[in-house]
């Protein structure tokens, strides 16, 4: 196993090292020029002039990707060209703010979408399995922000049953009085495609002989459900839920900005807006890193999972 993580470790590097370069090169020659749009209309040359020198626009692109690299390894990003914020500090005061969404939304999602799409599968083919497809597609086919429009008109503002905007320094608080609307969108949202694709993998394992096995030696349907397909159909399951964590992720970033969230996802957007290189590129590589890190902890997953995983 020691031996499994550090090579995979190791082969984190070259993948990290092109999505840094990538990140730098895009920013550098495709993206607008942060000291024109920092200064505004009305800026002079003069002044644009002066924000190119101070932001250290005026030199080398070798000196900058140096810098850049610099602030990589040390983990120090500077300041937010925009607000003169830390980075460090940005991070620190927004990302508990996305991960109270966050969490409860993937929880929910997959406590929720198990159940159902076991039962589901264990009944294919009745009216309740059909009825429940059907009832899957139409929510796939509504854009999420149709369920927000709608969710703040008839929660928030008909029935008043939850705030649509507002937020406190109280994790408590936020959990039950300003999350709840928001994860209930985005679980309403998330449930279908995940029930789905989860009864297809419990069906493939239903259809395997040694269910009939199973049942042949008189076991009950619960212990052929729960100790034998739904072991068996971890590995897919986990495999997606690894595949949709960044999605949750990026996800956020729109609840955020229609829920008034001071979270990481709200900043990123701002900082898109504003041109905010530092900020962007910061996200980026820390994403990156997550989805690597997220890859590899789903393959060990594996091995607990299933013992008879053999890691290479």
């Amino acid at each position: 196993m020691a031996a499994y993580l550090i090579r995979r470790l190791w082969q984190m590097v070259p993948t990290l090292i092109g999505v840094v370069l990538l990140v730098f090169f895009l920013f550098k020659y495709f993206g607008g020029d942060p000291a024109e749009i920092l200064g505004g209309l009305n800026a002079t040359p003069e002044q644009i002039l002066a924000i190119r020198q101070t932001l250290g626009l005026d030199q080398s692109v070798w000196v900058q990707l140096g810098i850049y690299l610099k602030g990589i390894v040390s983990f120090d990003w500077g300041k937010s060209w925009a607000t003169n914020e830390a980075v460090s500090n940005l991070f620190a005061t927004r990302l508990p703010a996305t991960l109270t969404v966050m969490i409860p939304i993937l929880l929910l999602d997959v406590l929720l979408a198990l159940p159902i799409a076991m039962w589901v599968a264990y009944r294919r083919g009745s009216l309740t399995d059909r009825s429940i497809m059907v009832i899957t597609t139409v929510a796939l086919s509504i854009s999420f922000l149709v369920y927000i429009i709608v969710g703040q008109y008839l929660f928030g503002f008909q029935l008043g049953w939850f705030p649509v905007q507002g937020w406190s320094d109280s994790v408590w608080t936020n959990l039950v009085t300003y999350t709840p609307l928001p994860v209930l969108l985005a679980v309403m949202v998330g449930l279908a495609p995940q029930t789905r694709l989860y009864r297809s993998f419990f069906l493939d394992e239903l259809g395997h002989d040694y269910v009939r096995t199973a049942r042949a030696k008189g076991l009950t349907e619960n212990t052929v459900l729960f100790k034998h397909v739904l072991r068996n159909a971890m590995i897919p399951i986990l495999t997606n839920v690894g595949l949709a964590l960044p999605g949750i992720f990026v996800g956020s970033f729109l609840i955020e900005v229609f829920f008034s969230i001071p979270g990481l996802g709200r900043e990123v957007l701002l900082a898109v807006n504003r041109s905010d290189y530092p900020v962007i590129q910061a996200v980026t590589v820390y994403l990156a890193v997550i989805t690597m890190l997220i890859n590899l902890i789903v393959d060990v997953m594996f091995k607990l999972v299933d013992p008879r995983v053999v890691l290479k």
